[in-house]
């Protein structure tokens, strides 16, 4: 029977016949994997052009300068409530020391009362060696009582005083951690930014360094024109057709405009800074932001300028670019996030941003919003 039977045919008459099967059909489901991974995948985002890296470049710093006067505020905000709970904290610990007096004023009366009011005035008149010490001391009594009820609502009163200041103190801390936490904030979007700008700057070949660093020179090429026509028009006694675009409305401060004197510090003391370093937050002497230096420039002559552009913008009398003189504040963008110093011929000095020095620059090279006085 077993000879009729038909022979099993093999599929493969190899020894590895089997593995070599199995093996094949991996590789096959490995390949199909891939094959459908690859369909699936997302096209690859071309790659940005010197163009578009600038404009980016360009919008990250002002973004930047933005959170920087944000960081500014904050801090300017932050430094004023820590020298107020630092005077809360001052006055409570003055005020528990004047507490403690009182207390212990109490201490001495309510011993004095321990030791002489466990006796009647009867027994004590009898056992008296001298009667009429005895009526001395009793009189002496009266009048310590009187002071007693004095020392226990002077201690009311400065208890209630203390609780109050210490309450006070306590809301102020609570406001303080706020504004600390707000300074972090503003802090961690600047660096941010920053590092979006240096990663981008970084990407670029040599020879896209050299194109991005072409379109920056042929910008401000443009800028130093325009600032060229504007000191042609001042020369021949003419002006500028355009006024500021944020308005021309005096907003306060000094009508009369500052003194040329004054001006003349301010400029001074702004052209000594030319070179330094630009760092956001930065004040001086050794490195500025652009409202810092234009605070601390104004602040050579004798005049006090708020910290950030957003409050500089509202002191002193909003000028028409066609009518700048030097030592007058210009500020840039919609926004108002940067400033700098005319100096006459249609250019300023100002701290430009990181990576770059306190220069001279036509103040054509941004939008201006507008211009102020400080006196």
């Amino acid at each position: 029977m077993a000879s009729h039977r038909k022979p099993r045919t093999s599929i493969l008459t190899s020894p590895g016949g089997r593995r070599t099967a199995v093996g094949l059909t991996t590789a096959a489901l490995a390949s199909a994997t891939l094959l459908s991974q690859s369909a699936d995948a997302a096209p690859r985002a071309p790659k940005p052009t010197v163009e578009e890296v600038k404009q980016k470049v360009d919008g990250l710093y002002h973004q930047a300068e933005v959170a920087t006067q944000k960081y500014n505020a904050a801090k300017e905000h932050t430094d004023d409530q820590r020298h107020r709970v630092d005077g809360l904290l001052d006055a409570a610990a003055e005020r528990a020391e004047k507490m403690n007096d009182a207390r212990r004023r109490l201490g001495t009366f309510a011993s004095a009362q321990y030791r002489t009011g466990g006796m009647n005035p009867t027994a004590q008149l009898m056992l008296a060696k001298d009667p009429q010490q005895f009526f001395d001391r009793s009189h002496l009594m009266e009048r310590l009582t009187g002071r007693q009820k004095e020392a226990v609502s002077e201690y009311q009163e400065q208890q209630a005083a203390a609780a109050r200041q210490r309450a006070e103190a306590t809301r102020d801390l609570e406001r303080l951690q706020t504004s600390q936490a707000s300074l972090k904030e503003s802090k961690q979007a600047v660096q941010q930014k920053l590092a979006e700008a240096r990663q981008l700057l970084s990407d670029l070949t040599a020879q896209e360094k050299a194109r991005l660093a072409e379109l920056e020179r042929q910008k401000e090429e443009e800028a130093k024109r325009k600032a060229q026509e504007e000191a042609r028009k001042q020369h021949d006694g003419g002006g500028t057709s355009g006024g500021q675009a944020g308005g021309g409305a005096d907003n306060g401060g000094s009508t009369g405009g500052s003194s040329s004197a004054q001006a003349e510090k301010a400029l001074a003391f702004a052209r000594s800074q030319v070179g330094k370093p630009y760092v956001w937050g930065a004040t001086g002497p050794s490195s500025y932001d652009c409202s810092g230096l234009t605070q601390a420039a104004w602040k050579a002559a004798g005049v006090t300028l708020p910290r950030t552009t957003w409050d500089q913008v509202k002191t002193g009398q909003r000028i028409a670019t066609k009518d700048l003189k030097p030592g007058d504040l210009v500020f840039f963008f919609d926004d108002i996030s940067h400033v700098g110093m005319y100096i006459g011929g249609g250019k300023m000095i100002h701290a430009p941003h990181p990576g770059a020095s306190v220069r001279e620059e036509s103040i054509y090279y941004m939008p201006i919003y507008g211009s102020v006085r400080p006196g």
